[in-house]
């Protein structure tokens, strides 16, 4: 079942604002925006949804609001991390509850646990909600790296079914398959390397591009997953600067202002994110018109 469901082109989606608070409406358009653009599935509150200042209504609200919305038509995938074991289990259970297809939860951050603590931490989540699990390993803004090896024990529990790797290392890919089995899904968290990741073996991508050119996106993985390469390639090179220019300022800040420039919610952020730079809104404007966006 996990293959089937976790795969192709997904969404990080934005969490939108207005007044200080989630633009509800803003939201729901643009869950329907992804689903009408043919995306895979939809992942609400990752780091790209600003999880991190959300609070936990809000996070909760955000989840149910995706479930709702997607109907069923495409699998949800509610962010769920925390570097507080008892607090994922809640965000995992919470996700069960509401009827999200999977939990995405992040590696704990800050505490820097071993690999002794970072199988615990997901067993622990395994023990306690009957709900599909992706690992989501993104050493840059955890400051902690699950081995191979790790993920390889973790495959052997039942509801932890794969991984979201936003390493860039696209050998881990065929690392892991080879480690965790045929039955372990693969999905990238990194836009610009997400092709090869594909040709590793990999199943689809977590996307921040697709929050802007959802259409193009799933074009691109369509063609990936179908092995057809030459298309593929084709999508990579025409969307290549968009995915970079995402990250030219901190993240979502490029890809909110993106979406404000399409008219679909505000570019407002919550602090410590600022709005985009001058030079990085310039580029983001060129990115989109060479990827055919505007």
């Amino acid at each position: 079942m996990s293959e089937v469901l976790f795969k192709g082109v997904m969404p990080a989606l934005v969490t939108p604002f207005r007044d200080g608070a989630v633009d509800e409406k803003a939201f729901v358009a643009l869950a329907e925006r992804q689903i009408a653009g043919g995306v895979h599935g939809i992942v609400p509150v990752g780091t790209t949804g600003e999880t991190a200042t959300l609070s936990h209504d809000e996070h909760r609200r955000v989840v149910e609001l995706a479930v709702k919305t997607a109907a069923g038509r495409v699998p949800v995938v509610a962010g769920a991390g925390s570097n507080s074991t008892e607090e994922a289990i809640e965000l995992v259970a919470h996700a069960k509850a509401v009827g999200a297809d999977a939990a995405l939860v992040v590696t704990p951050y800050y505490n820097r646990p071993s690999q002794e603590g970072l199988y615990a931490h997901y067993a622990a989540i395994n023990e306690a909600v009957q709900l599909p699990v992706l690992v989501y390993n993104v050493p840059s803004r955890t400051s902690v790296d699950i081995s191979n090896d790790t993920l390889a024990r973790l495959a052997k529990l039942p509801n932890i079914v794969g991984v979201k790797d936003a390493t860039g290392d696209m050998t881990r890919a065929t690392a892991q398959r080879l480690l965790c089995g045929e039955d372990w899904v693969m999905l990238s968290g990194d836009d610009p390397t997400a092709l090869g990741h594909m040709a590793h073996g990999g199943h689809g991508c977590i996307s921040v591009t697709a929050n802007v050119a959802p259409d193009l996106c799933a074009t691109f993985f369509n063609a990936a997953m179908a092995h057809d390469w030459k298309t593929a390639l084709y999508w990579q090179d025409r969307l290549f600067r968009l995915h970079k220019s995402l990250f030219t300022d901190a993240s979502p800040s490029p890809t909110k202002f993106a979406l404000a420039h399409l008219g679909l919610c505000l570019e407002d952020a919550r602090l410590p994110i600022t709005p985009a730079s001058e030079a990085s809104r310039a580029e983001v404007l060129a990115a989109m018109r060479e990827a055919g966006v505007v």
